[in-house]
């Protein structure tokens, strides 16, 4: 058996290759390699700088917790002279795959029981046995079947791999978002968060397909927040799927809010007329004018939202007494007794227009599911941090409530509404299954850190609004350059370097279609900054 392991010059491959030593996991049983000879020139000095320590950072965890979590003799040697953080992330070039992860993971602060049922649990074979198989044919035999490695027995298969189309790489999975994807069952809602490219969307794709092929008679949604956002996910689901039009047929890939118009279209016997943002806005303005009020129409509006809507509430003294978290300004029951009244004359407004705004379809939609049976045997739903109460309350009417009823993907910090939600309320329980991916595919750990530290110390509301949401432990495999920074007294200089950058980065060969600029314009801030 040959494994094809790297790619580089002819020299540089053997001097590369003589470093290197292949092993087994002992927890993960997986395939192992790590550069040997730099672990063993850097311990000896290390060794000595920790015997002067104050601390170190693995301290804590004795020698048996660490080999049970698959550390083993050489690189547990290499991990009690580690003082810090900075000094890990040195080492992690040089460690094999599983080992890092497992430390990483304990120097973010999660619990040895945490990382074995994170790392190592959902990376051990089902059926391994208490004692490893040193032999590196089974581990690589073992890499096969949980996708990490692709055996080939002919020219073929390699050539059909090396010339897959871009676009097929688009919905490949890793082994972190196989085992959330692929799980065999769930027993009810569950919550997928990750940051930006850790694949969140790729592994919502995988769990329709491995949905649909559970079952022949399975209905699927899948739904996310834009038209956009449906449009790409029904683009790659047909090339995951490879165009296979009758499972392609059991799939419903829309937008919540789409879905809710079919909804209320079907069962009420005709279709909604959802006004757009302009017109709902000038309406709000009606109402401010016509009854003399003191706020705004965009305070109203707002309210309307974030509160009525979005508790369902549909009388006075329900809206007397609901919570306004997150509102910014209490509102005594004189003033809320007072508010309800622009609330009642919207919605006759929207009456005598025999309109209604997206929100309100949605509520409709829901009320009509309630009374009838759900139309679909499973949700899928992407990019959900910024779906409304009210969405979320279609999307519970949809499938009936049981085990893979809901598979939840988004990213709290990438929000753009200020809706709060409680997943809970809403009868979307998913305590107990809630999984984050951590690793990101698309952009460089240089670029991780310096962004993460832009938002670290921003408090974010999970996913479920149950609580707050970290950045802990999220990182990536590539590494590049480290961002620059510069800044600028006005817009004319900001311009003017921007000019003589790419204009630098021309006269060095790259071609203009391989640099971007893009403007990005800081909250409260007139400031702008370019990459």
């Amino acid at each position: 058996m040959f494994l094809l392991v790297n790619v580089v010059r002819h020299d540089d491959a053997y001097t590369w290759a003589a470093k290197r030593l292949y092993t087994t996991n002992s927890a993960t049983r997986a395939l192992e390699v790590r550069n040997v000879v730099a672990i063993e020139q850097l311990t000896p000095a290390l060794e000595k700088a920790a015997a002067a320590a104050d601390s170190l950072l693995f301290a804590k965890y004795s020698d048996t917790v660490l080999r049970e979590l698959g550390i083993d003799e050489q690189v547990l040697r290499a991990v009690r002279t580690i003082i810090d953080k900075a000094q890990l992330k040195a080492f992690e070039t040089l460690l094999p795959e599983d080992q890092c992860e497992v430390l990483q993971y304990l120097a973010e602060g999660f619990g040895p029981d945490e990382v074995y049922r994170d790392v190592v649990a959902v990376r051990r074979p089902v059926d391994a046995g208490p004692d490893p198989d040193e032999s590196l044919a089974v581990a690589v035999a073992i890499a096969n079947t949980t996708n990490r490695i692709t055996l080939v027995t002919g020219p073929e298969e390699l050539a059909d791999i090396l010339e897959k189309p871009f676009t097929a790489w688009q919905v490949f999975l890793h082994p972190s978002q196989r085992r959330v994807a692929y799980r065999v069952s769930y027993g009810g809602p569950v919550q997928i968060t990750g940051g930006p490219g850790t694949g969140k969307t790729v592994a919502a794709l995988h769990r329709v397909k491995h949905l649909l092929t559970r079952s022949p008679d399975t209905r699927v949604l899948l739904t996310t927040y834009t038209n956009a956002l449906a449009g790409s996910l029904r683009e790659n689901l047909s090339l995951l799927l490879d165009g296979d039009d009758a499972l392609l047929g059991r799939v419903d890939v829309t937008t919540v809010n789409a879905y809710a118009h079919n909804v209320v279209t079907h069962l009420d016997g005709k279709a909604p007329s959802p006004m757009n943002d302009r017109e709902e806005r000038q309406l709000w303005q009606r109402v401010v004018k016509q009854l003399g009020l003191p706020w705004t129409e965009q305070f109203l509006a707002q309210e309307y939202r974030h509160v009525v809507l979005a508790q369902d509430l549909r009388t006075p003294d329900t809206y007397r007494s609901a919570l306004r978290r997150g509102r910014g300004r209490a509102l005594p029951s004189a003033r809320r007794d007072q508010l309800w009244s622009p609330v009642e004359l919207f919605e006759s407004m929207l009456h005598a227009q025999k309109a209604t705004t997206h929100l309100k379809v949605c509520a409709r939609a829901a009320d009509l599911l309630a009374g009838s049976a759900p139309t679909h045997d499973h949700v899928v739903v992407d990019e959900a941090q910024d779906l409304h109460p009210a969405q979320w309350r279609v999307l519970r009417g949809a499938v009936a409530p049981g085990s893979d009823d809901l598979f939840i993907t988004g990213d709290p910090h990438q929000r753009i509404y200020d809706s709060k939600v409680s997943l809970g309320s809403l009868g979307i329980s998913v305590a107990g299954r809630t999984h984050r991916l951590r690793i990101n595919y698309r952009s460089t750990e240089e670029i991780l850190i310096w962004s993460t530290g832009i938002l670290s110390p921003v408090s974010v509301d999970d996913l479920g609004g149950e609580g707050s949401d970290s950045l802990a432990g999220y990182r990536s495999l590539l590494h590049g350059r480290r961002p620059h920074v510069d800044g600028y007294g006005s817009e004319q200089a900001e311009v003017a370097a921007l000019v003589e950058r790419v204009e630098g980065w021309i006269n060095q060969g790259i071609r203009p279609s391989e640099s971007g600029c893009a403007p990005a314009s800081t909250c409260c801030s007139t400031r702008r900054t370019t990459s």
